[in-house]
C-alpha cells in the first residue's frame, strides 16, 4: 500500500519541480534596490544586479597541452627532509 502512494505522488513532484518562475524580477512590495553605484546617476535593475561580474566567474586563461613534452629541471623540486 505504501509503495503505491509513492508511485501516485513520484509525478506530481516531478511536475512540480519542473516548474519556475518566468516573471520579471522586482524588490519586494516596501522594498527598494540598492543605491547606485559610485560613479553612476541611475541604480541597477535587478537583472543588472543578477550578472555575475568578470571577477567572479574568470575565463580560463590556461593552455590545454595538444602533446606531451618533457619537464625542465625544476631547481625548486627538493625532496622532504
Amino acid at each position: 500500500m505504501k509503495h503505491s502512494a509513492t508511485l501516485l505522488l513520484l509525478p506530481g513532484f516531478a511536475l512540480l519541480a519542473a516548474c519556475g518562475q518566468t516573471a520579471e524580477l522586482r524588490p519586494e512590495t516596501g522594498k527598494q534596490l540598492p543605491e547606485a553605484p559610485y560613479g553612476r546617476e541611475e541604480r541597477l535593475s535587478a537583472e543588472e544586479l543578477m550578472e555575475t561580474a568578470p571577477q567572479a566567474a574568470p575565463e580560463r586563461s590556461v593552455e590545454l597541452r595538444r602533446r606531451s613534452e618533457e619537464r625542465e629541471d625544476d631547481p625548486f623540486d627538493l625532496p622532504p627532509e
